[in-house]
């Protein structure tokens, strides 16, 4: 297929096993990059990344399957055990080292608790990923393509204080000429966006205000123009925020690889 300027043509862990090839990361897409039309805009634009950089990577394909964190978040073990042990006798059997996944859930799972199961990997979530490349100078952006504009990241809950990465996607963000901002929670201090350990899929529990309402308010009250995200559950929820607080035409919620992505013209 044809994106912009840059043919994709992702790469097959199946394919490339049969020909002998075994690449050095496997890009981990997940439930949302795979299947949530928002989401597969990032999943898209991370590839072009890949792609411009010539990483040598490729995916699982039809062979990926959820990695089980909703399923252990919401309770159910027995089937996150099913899910989880599946994936790290298929990952096992391709000989997988190094991983890359722009969900910090999946990150999360694979990282800390794949392990537990026989599954013991190099996982990075792909903020750390890109930051790795701007450290490495492969990624230069002098685009002015967000000049003038303000952006306030919303920090993940499985990324910032399950996993204690909190720098890595705000260097990202450095690297692009803007202007950044914080909001009064932020690190350690996050409100989560109201959508993780499961909550994603249940009805909301009594009380005064959503969480995810609350979250955006507070991104509003900086004045920024864009929210960066670095997880499908929190742009979710950020963009469902903007939309209730009908600010569609003033905020824009971005992943950090659209926003790298754009910024080079990909």
């Amino acid at each position: 297929m044809t994106e912009n300027r840059i043919k994709i043509e992702v790469p097959i862990m199946a394919n490339l096993a049969a020909e002998g090839r075994q690449p050095e990361w496997l890009f981990w897409v997940g439930s949302a990059g795979a299947f949530d039309d928002r989401y597969k805009k990032v999943t898209r634009e991370f590839v072009k990344i890949l792609t411009r950089f010539n990483i040598d990577y490729a995916v699982l394909g039809t062979e990926e399957s959820d990695s089980g964190d909703v399923a252990r978040r919401a309770g159910n073990e027995m089937l996150f055990q099913m899910q989880a042990i599946t994936n790290i006798q298929i990952l096992n059997a391709y000989g997988v080292k190094k991983i890359v996944t722009c969900c910090p859930h999946d990150f999360n799972t694979l990282k800390n608790e794949y392990p537990d199961l026989g599954g013991h990997y190099e996982v990075w979530h792909h903020s750390q990923f890109l930051e790795k490349l701007i450290n490495e100078q492969k990624i230069n952006i002098s685009s002015e393509i967000f000049s003038g504009k303000t952006i306030v990241f919303h920090d993940p809950c499985y990324l910032g204080r399950a996993n204690s990465e909190y720098e890595a996607p705000r260097r990202v963000l450095n690297a692009i000429p803007a202007q950044k901002t914080e909001m009064k929670r932020n690190r350690s201090f996050g409100l989560c966006c109201g959508a993780g350990g499961g909550q994603m899929f249940k009805e909301a529990e009594k009380g005064d205000k959503e969480v995810f309402i609350e979250r955006t308010e507070e991104a509003i009250a900086t004045g920024a123009d864009i929210i960066a995200t670095a997880c499908p559950f929190c742009m979710v929820m950020m963009t469902d925020g903007i939309k209730y607080k009908n600010q569609e035409e003033r905020m824009k919620n971005y992943d950090i690889a659209e926003l790298v992505s754009l910024s080079l013209g990909l």
